[in-house]
């Protein structure tokens, strides 16, 4: 069974960084796409950004420029740098997966979800 479990959220000042990081087991084939969502109280959940097993990456307007999307596939993890942080960038972040041979900044295709960690930023 597939498992997501993301670490490394917390509250820092704006302007600031976090590196998020999302450990991923089970997988009987590592999938194609990967990426990083979140979703703010009364909001719905967006896309941040999203890598495909080949590194190809693409990221939202909101953090393009401040978010780096990397990861390590001899130890299967995702990791979220997030830099220069605002505070519309709080909320609850995920990481996901989407089980197709395809990839999109799209939550509505993602089947695999990890729990979240949270991310304040304070003005």
């Amino acid at each position: 069974q597939e498992q997501l479990v993301e670490s490394g959220g917390g509250s820092v000042q704006a302007g600031g960084s976090l590196r998020l990081s999302c450990a991923a087991s089970g997988y009987t084939n590592r999938p194609y796409c990967r990426g990083w969502f979140r979703q703010a109280p009364g909001k719905e959940r967006e896309g941040v950004a999203r890598i495909t097993t080949g590194g190809t990456t693409d990221y939202s307007s909101a953090v393009k420029g401040r978010f780096t999307i990397s990861q390590d596939n001899a130890k299967n993890t995702l990791s979220l740098q997030m830099n220069s942080l605002k505070p519309e960038d709080s909320g609850m972040y995920y990481c996901a997966a989407l089980l197709a041979p395809y990839c999109m900044l799209d939550p509505t295709k993602f089947t695999v979800w990890g729990q979240g960690t949270q991310v304040t930023v304070s003005s």
